[in-house]
């Protein structure tokens, strides 16, 4: 008998579906909510409410796509957290009364576990034991992963996330949100070593990005009294040297604890890993240091339902299902 499971993704405001088949995605269907745009980042009360309205159609079109019925299916899997308390409220409460009415066990999946394990929906696949960048607006970690359910955090932020660097400074260039997108479309027509900002280098394998932040704030404060025109007249190279310097942080993190650990098996993940920038440096270090690197596709980079089926698979083989009475959370280690 086959191991149907529907995936339900709703930590933010991506409003995500998926079915897997025996380890296998059939489809992975994604609502963006678009309400956010005018306000320059998520209200998390206006996301909570989107995916009330997208859920059951998202599902729907999932199940209908997969041509695996509901009778069908083994188990659901959800995200528990972290993320927005509201969003993932949708989604639990949701995957808790399908269940329920189904007869069928519940899985909880960790986000950021989810986000690492999107690298086995398809091949190739990152051998055991491997160092996952993970990378997105709400965090930046180096993550040593030693078994698909048995993974530790060597390195994070202490402050910022990454992506948050890239959208708070896409807003002090007056772009639309999301601005980490097109920082990186500005990027490369700019030149990274325009202007310089910053590297945080503090202990160990964690990153800062606050300092960073606040460097280009005054950066352009100070440019934009001597010149009001400074942004719309050097925004390639400003995109290019926040990005230039936002890369470097990471990779000289990245190649730090895989010279630690001795793994040559690397792989990043989560939202960010889309950014043109940080997949041509990974390839250039990849060849220096021989290493063998591994980047999902796109659409498995952002938030969405696959990555979480994926991990609901795994979970669902060694029987780790979760009760009725499981709560969301918003803070949420792995």
């Amino acid at each position: 008998m086959k191991i149907n499971i529907l995936a339900i993704e709703s930590s933010c405001d991506e409003t995500s579906a998926s079915v897997i088949s025996d380890g296998k995605i059939l489809n992975n269907i994604i609502a963006t909510q678009s309400v956010h745009e005018k306000y320059g980042g998520v209200v998390p009360e206006l996301a909570s409410r989107a995916h009330q309205q997208h859920l059951i159609p998202v599902v729907d079109s999932a199940l209908k796509g997969s041509g695996v019925s509901k009778r069908e299916l083994s188990a659901v899997a959800f995200t528990k957290g972290p993320g927005l308390m509201g969003s993932l409220m949708v989604g639990v409460s949701f995957a808790k009364s399908f269940a329920y009415t189904l007869g069928i066990p519940l899985i909880e999946v960790n986000h950021m576990q989810a986000h690492i394990l999107a690298h086995f929906i398809e091949e190739p696949h990152p051998k055991f034991p491997f160092i996952c960048l993970t990378v997105s607006g709400g965090h930046t970690q180096l993550v040593l992963v030693k078994d698909y359910l048995d993974m530790e955090i060597i390195g994070e932020t202490t402050d910022d996330a990454v992506g948050e660097a890239f959208d708070k400074t896409a807003k002090l260039l007056g772009l639309p949100y999301p601005g980490g997108p097109l920082i990186d479309k500005y990027a490369q027509k700019g030149n990274p070593n325009a202007f310089e900002f910053p590297i945080s280098d503090i202990h160990a394998l964690d990153f800062s990005f606050s300092g960073i932040k606040t460097a280009v704030l005054y950066f352009l404060r100070d440019r934009i009294k001597q010149n009001p025109d400074f942004i719309a007249e050097n925004l390639s190279d400003i995109c290019a040297s926040v990005q230039y310097t936002l890369v470097k942080t990471l990779m000289q993190k990245l190649k730090k604890a895989a010279e630690i650990h001795g793994i040559q098996e690397i792989a990043i993940a989560g939202g960010v890993s889309a950014n043109s920038g940080l997949r041509e440096a990974l390839e250039q270090t990849a060849k220096q240091s021989n290493w063998r690197t591994y980047v999902p596709k796109f659409e498995f980079c952002t938030d969405n339902a696959a990555m979480i089926a994926m991990a609901g698979h795994f979970k669902f083989l060694k029987g780790e299902f979760c009760g009725l009475d499981v709560v969301p959370e918003a803070r949420m280690k792995l």
